[in-house]
């Protein structure tokens, strides 16, 4: 028999093993109140406090406490007791009453609420406002945008779309076809100020444009590639030299699906001749104000992100250059763009948000 201190009995209800199992497993308790309560249950089930005390890793006299604290309270014993300190002195009334003014009321003189006008509003100090915002998640100087689709077919149109990025047709590509129009060519009226140590870059508000350009492209679903072709305009006429582009491009034994929106140059009596002299084209339109679900807009965003928005063209062939690099560098490690959401998770979340924009309508 082991040597030591007597150790106090510790017998479990079923009450208190099953939640202790829960603070010990569950991820967002506590570390130290998920120790104590492995300990307990080590201690629990008749191994000696030194036995405990190797296997979690934890000094002989921690067993101790915790088994003896466990006796004499049983669980409320392993919760952190009250500390010191001043009381509270923002009651729950105030934080209810600065929720209820952030989401249901505005202020007079501005059109949402700012932690200054809140605290003047309240009578509290803005740090105070600021942590009542933060712990509810509010943040009352953000907006975003949004806009909910009126086409009457968009279950219909998500589910074909959606079905062709999960599911793709044998023999056959698809492809995300877009265009970015009036891309800008602008150059600093003043010189750019490198970054350097503690400093941001730094460049002039004001610009000079020098043209615009329109890009065509068309994202392969499968591998990532890109087929880009640039051109000064976005008619229907610039369109078709891109849809002849595409057809050179893919093998003419494989079928081409091309995901695209409802514009107009996609839709001239001159190109749906041409797709019906190519019966290998077949077309899925996105939904009206869906254009998130095309994904070589994602492709569009990277590009501005990355080569566009920060640049500075003097001109418009300059600008043009600097797509070519990009595309170039793109398709040289390349790699698929992945679609997750199922049409249903889809459609479930527009529901959701319809719902949503209904009630706070009413």
């Amino acid at each position: 028999m082991g040597a030591g201190r007597p150790r106090a009995q510790l017998i479990l209800t079923v009450e208190e093993n099953n939640r202790l199992v829960e603070w010990a497993r569950r991820r967002k308790t506590a570390q130290a109140l998920a120790l104590r309560a492995r300990i307990v249950m080590a201690c629990a089930e008749g191994a000696t406090n030194t036995e405990v005390s190797q296997r979690l890793r934890v000094t002989l006299q921690t067993v101790g406490k915790w088994r003896q604290r466990f006796v004499d309270q049983r669980l409320d014993g392993l919760l952190d007791a009250p500390r010191p300190g001043q009381p509270r002195k923002i009651t729950d009334a105030k934080v209810e009453e600065v929720l209820a003014m952030t989401l249901e009321r505005r202020p007079k003189e501005a059109t949402h609420w700012s932690t200054r006008l809140m605290a003047k509003a309240t009578g509290l100090n803005q740090s105070a406002i600021l942590r009542i915002w933060h712990a509810f998640g509010l943040q009352p100087h953000r907006s975003e945008t949004f806009k909910l689709s009126s086409d009457p077919l968009f279950i219909d149109k998500v589910r074909d779309i959606v079905g062709l990025y999960l599911s793709p047709p044998t023999r056959a590509v698809v492809l995300c076809v877009d265009e970015k129009s009036q891309i800008q060519a602008l150059d600093r009226t003043q010189p750019l100020l490198p970054m350097s140590f503690g400093v941001a870059e730094r460049r002039t508000h004001d610009y000079v444009r020098h043209g615009t350009t329109t890009l065509f492209a068309a994202l392969d679903l499968a591998t990532g590639k890109v087929i880009g072709e640039l051109h000064r305009r976005h008619r229907g006429s610039e369109f078709l030299r891109f849809l002849r582009t595409i057809d050179q491009s893919v093998p003419p034994e494989l079928d081409i699906h091309l995901v695209m929106d409802n514009y107009g140059t996609h839709k001239t009596p001159t190109v749906k001749s041409w797709f019906a002299r190519h019966p290998r084209f077949h077309l899925h339109f996105t939904p009206t104000s869906s254009s998130w679900l095309n994904l070589v807009e994602r492709w569009f965003g990277l590009l501005s992100q990355r080569q566009i928005k920060r640049g500075s063209h003097r001109s418009t062939v300059a600008l043009e250059q600097a797509i070519r690099d990009y595309l170039e560098i793109h398709n040289d490690d390349q790699k698929p763009f992945v679609w997750h959401k199922t049409a249903d998770e889809i459609i479930d979340s527009v529901a959701r948000f319809c719902k949503r924009t209904n009630e706070s309508v009413h």
